[in-house]
Formats: structure tokens, C-alpha cells, sequence
């Protein structure tokens, strides 16, 4: 958008502007919140572990390095010019809207399985107020199944921990072939806590909740280098270490764990869901985001680093202890990860352990409250712009949100709810995010144009964008999502968890899930399309004509926008 088509925009009546962040450090440290969080402390972890260590931090570097930070730079600056959520801001190609109401579906999904994993995180918060860690010790309600950390008769058995979190806290089930089982109370009222945390900080709004940033982007750190200097100190912590960057080199012809590094990227960074764009929207328009991003970016693969560092530290010291040579068979692995090695690894602190597990624990619900605020923000500012100056106060919004999330979170909460959390994960959230984001590049870098966009950036923040930007968008960064999907389309299998397959009424729920989001892509193709029906044309010109920006698309404080 140019500068004149700016200012023949400012002649229209402004919107409501929109609330605002305090300060531009409030935004950084939001979106270090959002960005540094459960992606990267708990599914990190695990999805490296299932993917062979060394063998998935490779990819995860270059998928990080020419797919997150170049799609992190479009969405902030993409949120930034438009001042709306991410439906609004797709009125640059009305096309391809259909991705941002994909987009949107995804982040309804990722926030409820993120809200279960605040819950099992408060869960064992509160057992670790008691005389002593729960799972620091062996049960004798678990028989001979546990080993003492004793090498010699430990062959084959699971650590306290790995059996306190499957079997009293989770109470899991070996498969979901007879049904999902009830909720556990205890988890339930753990979530309902999760969901009145969540819901009080979308009600006070980013205005208000700003100042909590600076405690939301710092305090995680603190706890993760205490557990990194305890984790490297343990015996046999160097061989999980070298395990967790050693490659095995054939195994990067494998294009499952090229997906695998590139929708955890999408999770690490936050972006392809909404979130990044909703939050950018609240910046001042002429705010230079550049040294934002390469610091977000940096930081948040230095976690991921860390935390990758901390769990294979802990699986070398679990398989020494169990006389296993064989670290990626230590643990069964899956969802719950981090809520073995992480408490493995205080437990085994010589002082104040349960001083350490309460920080540990605080930490990881504190990360869950960034990760899940920023997804609610993008989900309530989507209903905000549909509605505009009619839409309900923000209260009953959250409220809303709250209410329905909870209510539908519960299904985590059975035995059976890590399978599904696993199925929702890949079906409703990962595999439609990938193609989602594929999308949204066509839409930024071919539809609207990548030099267009570069001209807005430029109007915006007075910066040239360099040609590794430009190459990204346009070329490398769907070039290789494309090629990562289409490879891993032709080398899937049914899915798993743990191991153990899913009954074919699972697998119809899952194809539902993805179905519902991609359908948005041409469902809302259509409808752009069938809007044009009143110009003279071809079939062919209306659809050109779907692909040009809409009227309302350009920065939402006109007014402002149009005198810088």
C-alpha cells in the first residue's frame, strides 16, 4: 500500500483505535513470554526425544533459521501496519482469508491442550508442598516395576517418577480401545484454577496486563540455568547430552522428522496461529520491530537449547542408573516428557529439592499463562474486529472463552487423555498449521506481493528489507515447507502414541479436525469469489479481482497513519 493510497484512506470516518502496549518494552517481553514458553520447555523435549536427539536439532536449526525467523519478521510487521487481528489483517488477499480462519481454529485447539498441561503442571505444584517429592521414592503400591537407582536390579524397570506421573497422577491407561475412562477430580479442579487464571488475564486486557511481561519473560530463565547446572553435574548426564546433538546421519533423509522440526518451530515462535500478528497489532505504527526479532528469535532457540540440554542430561542419568546402553529407550516418551525428566532431576537436588520443584512447577504454569494469553488475545481480537464498535465487553468475551475451554479440556483429564491430546495435536493443530502457513506465505509474497509488502515496511518503520527477507518469503521459506509436506504426505503412518495404535473412531476424529480447518481455505475462496459476482468479466477476472486488497484493508488508525 502506498503513501497516497494511505492518505485517500484517511478521508473515511477513523475506527476505535485500539488499546495499545504501555511501552515497547512491555511488547518485547509479551511476546518473549509467548514465544519462550510451553513450545519450547515442554514439547521440545519430547518431540526431540520420539525424532532420535541429534538427528531432529539439525533440521530444527534450519527450519529455525529460514522458515521462524523469516515468517516471525512478516507476521510482526504484517500485525503492526493493519493495527487488527489476523482476520482483519488477510483483507490483503480476501482470496486466501480462508487461511486466517484456519489459523484461528488451530490456536482454539493448541489452547486447550495447553490449559491441561497447566493443569497437570498445578497438580504437581501442589505435591510439592508436602514432607517430601512424592516421586522421589519408590511405592510399594508399584510393586517390582520401579527401580531404586540401584544399576545392578534396575534392568528394565521405570523410575519413581515416570511411575508417579503415569499412574497417580495421570492414571493412564495402556490403550483407548474400551473408551477414555472418567475425569480425574483433582486434575479437574486443577484446570478450573488454570482457566480463572487465563480468563482474569485476558479480562484485564494488554493494557493492564502489560506489566506483568517483565516477570513473565525473566523468571523462566532464572529456574531453567539453575536446573541446567544441576542437570549437567548428575553421572551419566554427558552421554544423554552427546546423544542430544550427535546425529545419526541417515536419519535426515527422513522427511517425518523434517515435519517434526518444522511445526515445532511453528510452536517454539508462536507463529502460523494468529498470535504474533494480534499481539504486533497493539504496537505503535512506526515502531522499528527489527532488533526485536533477532532478539526474540535468538532467545528462543537458546531455550529450546537449554531445556533439550536439561531432559537428555536427566535420560543419561536414567539410563545409567538402569544399566540401559540405549538412551532413546529409557523412557516410552510421549506428551508427558518434561513432567518425567524434569522432576527426575529435582529430586535427585541435595538441598531444599522441594524448594526447587515449587520454582520449577511456578515456572512452568507461569509460561503456560503467556503461551495461552497470547492465544486467547488472538481468538477474543478476532470476535472484537467482526463486531466492532458492537461487540460485547471484553468481560463476557473472556469469559466466554474461559468457560467453553475448560468445558471442553476435561477430555484431557481422563486416562485416555494424553492419546488424545497426541491426536489433537497432530491432526487439528500440527499438520493443519503446516499447511496453513503455506498459505499465508502465497498470500503475503504472491498475491499481495512481497514487494508491496516490503514498501509498507518501509512507509511503517523507514527501513529497506534486505534480500534474505525478500528470497524467504517469496522462494526458500515455502519452497521448503512445501516439499517437507508433500514428502511427508508420502511417507506417513497411522498414527501413535507410545507406541500403541488408535481405534478407526479416533482416526475419523482426527480427519474431522483437519478437515474443519482446511476446509476454510476454500470455503472462503469461494465466498470472495462469489462477492465479484456483480462485475463484468470472466470467471477468471473475479477471481483476480478476489486476490486485490479489499476496501478496509490498510492501517486502522488512518487517521494517524496518514500524517507520519
Amino acid at each position: 500500500m502506498t503513501q497516497l493510497e494511505i492518505s485517500k484512506k484517511s478521508e473515511k470516518p477513523a475506527e476505535k483505535p485500539a488499546e495499545q502496549w504501555g511501552n515497547g518494552l512491555e511488547f518485547l517481553f509479551f511476546c518473549i513470554s509467548l514465544s519462550v514458553g510451553l513450545g519450547n520447555i515442554w514439547r521440545f523435549p519430547y518431540i526431540a526425544f520420539q525424532n532420535g536427539g541429534g538427528t531432529f536439532v539439525i533440521p530444527y536449526l534450519i527450519a529455525l533459521l529460514v522458515i521462524g525467523r523469516p515468517v516471525y519478521y512478516l507476521e510482526i510487521s504484517l500485525g503492526q501496519f493493519t493495527g487488527r487481528g489476523v482476520v482483519k489483517a488477510f483483507d490483503m488477499a480476501p482470496l486466501l482469508k480462508g487461511v486466517a480462519l484456519g489459523q484461528v481454529l488451530a490456536t482454539a485447539a493448541s489452547i486447550t491442550y495447553y490449559s491441561s498441561i497447566m493443569a497437570l503442571t498445578l497438580r504437581f505444584l501442589l505435591a510439592s508442598f508436602g514432607s517430601e517429592l512424592p516421586w522421589s521414592r519408590c511405592w510399594e503400591s508399584w510393586g517390582t516395576d520401579c527401580h531404586d537407582g540401584n544399576a545392578q536390579n534396575s534392568s528394565g524397570k521405570m523410575s519413581p517418577a515416570q511411575l508417579y506421573f503415569e499412574r497417580e497422577i495421570l492414571h493412564e491407561v495402556p490403550n483407548i480401545d474400551n473408551g477414555l475412562g472418567l475425569p480425574n477430580w483433582q486434575l479437574v479442579a486443577c484446570l478450573a484454577v488454570a482457566w480463572l487464571v487465563i480468563g482474569g488475564v485476558l479480562i484485564r486486557g494488554i493494557k493492564s496486563s502489560g506489566k506483568a511481561a517483565y516477570f513473565l519473560g525473566v523468571f523462566p530463565y532464572v529456574v531453567l540455568l539453575i536446573l541446567l547446572l544441576r542437570a549437567v553435574t548428575l553421572p551419566g548426564a554427558i552421554d544423554g547430552i552427546i546423544y542430544f546433538f550427535k546425529p545419526q546421519w541417515r536419519e535426515l533423509l527422513n522427511p517425518l522428522v523434517w515435519y517434526a522440526a518444522v511445526t515445532q518451530v511453528f510452536f517454539s515462535l508462536a507463529i502460523c496461529f494468529g498470535t504474533l500478528i494480534t499481539y504486533a497489532s497493539y504496537n505503535n505504527f512506526n515502531r522499528n520491530v527489527y532488533n526485536d526479532i533477532v532478539i526474540i528469535t535468538t532467545m528462543d532457540s537458546c531455550s529450546s537449547i537449554i531445556a533439550g540440554c536439561i531432559t537428555f542430561g536427566i535420560l543419561g542419568n536414567l539410563a545409567r542408573e538402569t544399566d540401559n546402553s540405549d538412551i532413546g529407550s529409557v523412557v516410552k516418551g510421549g506428551a508427558g516428557l518434561a513432567f518425567i525428566s524434569y522432576p527426575e532431576a529435582i529430586a535427585k537436588f541435595e538441598y531444599v529439592p522441594r524448594m526447587f520443584a515449587v520454582l520449577f512447577f511456578l515456572m512452568l504454569f507461569v509460561l503456560g499463562i503467556g503461551s495461552t494469553v497470547g492465544m486467547g488475545s488472538c481468538i477474543l481480537r478476532v470476535i472484537r474486529d467482526q463486531f466492532g464498535l458492537r461487540s460485547p465487553p471484553i468481560w463476557k468475551l473472556a469469559s466466554g472463552l474461559a468457560v467453553l475451554g475448560f468445558s471442553v479440556s476435561i477430555v484431557y483429564m481422563t486416562p485416555g487423555g494424553q492419546f488424545i491430546l497426541n491426536l489433537v495435536d497432530f491432526y487439528g493443530v500440527s499438520f493443519t498449521a503446516l499447511i496453513l502457513a503455506i498459505g499465508e506465505l502465497v498470500a503475503v509474497a504472491w498475491i499481495y506481493g512481497v514487494n508491496r509488502f516490503c514498501e509498507d515496511i518501509k512507509f511503517m518503520m523507514g527501513i529497506e528489507t534486505g534480500w534474505y527477507w525478500r528470497l524467504c518469503w517469496r522462494f526458500i521459506t515455502p519452497g521448503l515447507m512445501t516439499a517437507v509436506l508433500i514428502y511427508m504426505l508420502l511417507d506417513m503412518s497411522a498414527l501413535e502414541y507410545k507406541g500403541v495404535g488408535y481405534p478407526t473412531l479416533a482416526h475419523v476424529f482426527g480427519c474431522f479436525l483437519a478437515t474443519l480447518g482446511l476446509i476454510q481455505l476454500p470455503g472462503w475462496a469461494i465466498d470472495a469469489i462469489y462477492k465479484k459476482r456483480g462485475q463484468n468479466g470472466s470467471f477468471w477476472q473475479r477471481i483476480r479481482a478476489a486476490c486485490k486488497p479489499s476496501d478496509t484493508w490498510g492501517p486502522a488508525n488512518v487517521q494517524l497513519d496518514a500524517t507520519i
